[in-house]
Formats: structure tokens, sequence, C-alpha cells
């Protein structure tokens, strides 16, 4: 009873699958595409390396836990540099801001924008380091299967004071009023597919990973990352099957038995699904078998999709930091045609990367790696190339106004990215780029279950389900589905564990 099969190689199925290996269950890892990594893909083109998916690295404590599970180190498998400034934020063609890497900077540009805010900041983020203490530390590593894993004095006490009932818009204006100070506290939220007033207070811990713990880099792109865990899992004895699109999971008895995919029939003890959670439940399983119907589907709220532009340019941009925010347009409006009236973005926001500022690798001598990433609601229609065309041109107009030069007659290679390729690369529910929104509703128990309910052997892990979207809160989930498929068939005899 030790086969199991892991299907999908992004975070969260390489997490479970090395997790599980190292504990001396015979793991298969399927993978639908022909490189591993998920959304956290790369490709190269003309000279470029683009890494088709996060571009930030926060957290950096949640990597180091993850390979100590191991006994390794981040630095055995990539390089990190922490970026100074941490990102740069537009708010018009000639005004901008760099955030200082380094807490006295970033105190004094707070003090600069709104007297007497340097304080309310250091209360803001003695408050979020509980809130990271105990959300990142205890409460997503709670499987959130049963009421009672949370009925314990100290933790209810705990969750008293993550504000989890308090919006985090009600919770920054405490301390915040400038507009520009607002945007910058309130950016990360973007990240957890809600607005601020429908996401609880408690991911103010965003604000204290991105402020005091910093943002990096790994040499060589973020897939480096999946370069390095695919080389552990491969270490722990991971067998990794590329270009496996698993079309049905095989139910007998209440059991999952095996894994059929387009090339071949994998036998299954076990089944970590760590694709797409709506298109395993609802296209992989029979009916009987499926934990949620459509109906459940529509009514979750999913985090925004993305329309993305890979760019290759022949000379350098001067002005352009590693990260940059362009929030020269109203936030709010952006906001209110993503989450509560969907559309295609009047005005929208946009955010640049160029991490050949930091990088000389990933572009030729004298040229310049750009992703440009526009937030849009997932499930639009209309996603065709003169759309793509449309909203390329007004970002790049804006763009090209603040760096005050031409850039678009300096693109070398151009590709676009949105819901289509989403749904055709990750089975994406809706063309979603994120997962599944962090709201109130939609927080612990309350997401999806990790464990089928109907088939004995079937679990769930990724964005979503427990605990939720982004690349540190893959890695736990991983990890988390791996701890209650050991709980649940345990071996007989143990392999040694590194911690």
């Amino acid at each position: 009873m030790n086969r199991v099969i892991v299907i999908g190689s992004g975070f969260a199925g390489l997490s479970a699958a090395t997790r599980l290996a190292q504990r001396g269950y015979d793991v298969t890892l399927l993978e639908k595409n022909d490189v591993p990594g998920g959304r956290a893909r790369v490709f190269e083109a003309d000279g470029f390396t683009f890494d088709m998916g996060p571009s930030w690295y926060w957290m950096p404590d949640i990597f180091e836990d993850y390979f100590a599970e191991f006994g390794k180190k981040p630095s055995d498998y990539y390089n990190l540099v922490r970026l100074d400034p941490s990102y740069k934020v537009v708010f018009g063609p000639t005004q901008d801001m760099d955030l200082p890497a380094d807490m006295p900077g970033l105190r004094n540009l707070f003090e600069s924008i709104e007297p007497g805010s340097a304080e309310r900041l250091d209360e803001f983020l003695r408050q979020a380091a509980y809130k990271y203490k105990v959300g990142i530390k205890n409460f997503v590593w709670k499987p959130s299967r049963r009421v009672s894993e949370f009925l314990s004095l100290k933790l209810l006490y705990d969750v008293t004071r993550l504000d989890v009932f308090q919006s985090f818009a009600t919770h920054v204006r405490k301390f915040f009023k400038d507009p520009r100070l607002l945007q910058l506290v309130e950016f990360p939220i973007l990240f957890l597919g809600a607005t601020a007033q429908k996401t609880p207070a408690m991911y103010s811990l965003m604000n204290y990973a991105e402020m005091t713990m910093g943002t990096w880099y790994p040499m060589g792109g973020m897939h480096e990352i999946v370069r390095g865990m695919v080389t552990l899992a491969e270490e722990m004895g991971v067998k990794i099957i590329l270009n496996q699109n698993v079309r049905h999971i095989s139910v007998q008895e209440g059991r999952a038995d095996r894994v059929l995919t387009a090339e071949g029939t994998y036998e299954a003890d076990i089944v970590v699904a760590g694709a797409d959670y709506h298109h395993v439940d609802t296209q992989l399983l029979a009916e009987p078998y499926q934990n949620y119907n459509e109906g459940y589907w529509d009514k979750r709220v999913m985090a925004p999709s993305s329309l993305l532009f890979y760019l290759g340019i022949n000379k350098k941009v001067p002005k352009l930091t590693h990260h940059n925010l362009f929030f020269d347009e109203d936030f709010a409006l952006h906001s209110h045609e993503i989450y509560e009236d969907p559309k295609w973005p009047s005005r929208p926001l946009f955010y640049v990367s160029a991490p050949s500022k930091t990088d000389p690798g990933v572009a030729p001598e004298d040229s310049e790696n750009l992703f440009v990433l526009i937030p849009v609601a997932p499930g639009l229609s209309g996603d065709t190339e003169a759309v793509r065309e449309k909203y390329y041109d007004l970002v790049m107009e804006r763009l090209e106004a603040y760096v005050g030069e031409s850039v678009r007659p300096h693109v070398v290679f151009k590709r676009s990215y949105a819901h289509s390729e989403f749904i055709a690369d990750y089975n994406a529910f809706k063309g979603n780029a994120y997962g599944l929104a962090n709201t109130l509703r939609q927080t612990a128990i309350l997401k999806p279950s990790l464990k089928n309910k109907k088939v004995e052997n079937l679990y769930y892990t990724g964005q979503l389900t427990v605990p939720g979207p982004g690349v540190p809160p893959s890695l736990i989930s991983g990890l988390v589905v791996a701890k209650e498929v050991e709980k649940e068939f345990p071996l007989k005899k143990k392999a040694p564990i590194a911690k």
C-alpha cells in the first residue's frame, strides 16, 4: 500500500511528492506539460529566459523551512539576492517612489509622506508580526478538515487577535490616511484574490513579510526554485514523468486504483492531485465520486486571472527597477472591475518585472527582459488577439510616458498569455491565475477539502484548497497533505527522517 501517484508538478505537487518519498512511499509524479513547475515554468527565446508565472520571492523563512525538512538549505540549490529597492511604485509620469529594503529607510519614507506615520508603521508591523507568527507558523498548517482543529483555548485566543472578522481596509485606515501609503500597504492583498474590503485584516501578515523579511530573487529566475525542488525530489526517490496528460482517475469500491493518461496507466494505492482541483473533481472523476457539484464551484470567489506579456527589448530601459507597480490609475475602479463587476478593465493598473536589472543572464547583452502583468477578472469572454493588443498599447503608452523614451519599436520578442492559455496549459478553473480568493467565507474549513469525501485514498493539494494561493502557501499545502497521507496510510516500516 505504498504506491503514490501525484498529479501535477507545481510547487504543491513537488512538495507533497518529495515528503512522501522521503518517508518511504513509492512516488510517481505525472506532469501534463513538457517542463515541470506548473505556473512557474520557464521558456527561452532569442537569447531571453522568461519565468512564466511567479516573480515575487517573499517569506524566505518558508523556503528555508521547506528545504530543512530534508536536511537541506535553499543555497544548496540556488543563489538568493535581496533586492534594494524592494520595488518601485509609479503614481504618474513624473511621480514615483522606491521602497527601501532597510527599515530605517522605510520609516523615513512613510514619515516624509505623512508626518507621524513612522511610529504608526511600527505599531502596524508589531501587530502584523503577531499575525505572521500565529498565522504562518501555526494556523496555515492545519489541514482544516474538522472544526475541532480550531477549538483549543490557545488557538481561539489567537484567532481573536488575528482580526479575522475585521476587513483589511478598515484595519489599515486606523494607521494611515495618505492615499499613497494606503495603496502601498494594500497592494499585496491583490495577490490574495479579493478587495481589501473583503479580505480579513489577518493578512497584514503579508506586509510584515514584505517589509521586514525583504523581497528576494533567485539568480537565474524563479524557475531555479523549481529546478532545486525537482533535484531534491529525485534525490528522495520521486519518479517524475513529463508529457502525461491525465484523462481519468479510476475508482473501484471507493478507492482510487489507477490513474489513466493519454500515454498509459499507472497503478495507485494513494492519489494526490496537485492539478486544478475543479478539473480533477469534475473532469477526471466519475460523477458519483466528485467532491462538489458545479453549483458549488460557481459560487466560489476566484482570485484574478492575468493578461501577461513577455517582452524582449534590444536596449536598456534605465528608469525601471526589478519590480515596478504602476498605480497611475484609479486603484478602486480596477479592483471593482475585477471583483464586483467583472469586465475587461477600463483603466487598469499593471506591473512590470525587469529581472535583467538584477540578473544579466536572462537577456542578451545591452538588452532588457520585461514581464508585464495586468490583473483581470477570471471567466471573462472575449480573450481575443485584438483585445490583447488594445491592452498592450494602453499599458505600453503609460510605460513609455514614465520612462521618457520609446520602448515598443525596440521589442524584438513578444508573447502574450491570458485566460485561454491558463485553461489549455493548467486546466485552470475560469482561467484563473492565482487560485481561490482568500475571503473570510473561503478560509480554513470553508475552503474545498483536501480529502475526497467519497474516495478513501484521494487527496487534493494546491491553490484551490488549504492554506491558499501563493508560492509559500503551496509549499505548505503539499507538506500538510503529505502528513495527512502518512497518518491515514502509514507504512509498516518508515524511512529515516532528515528532520
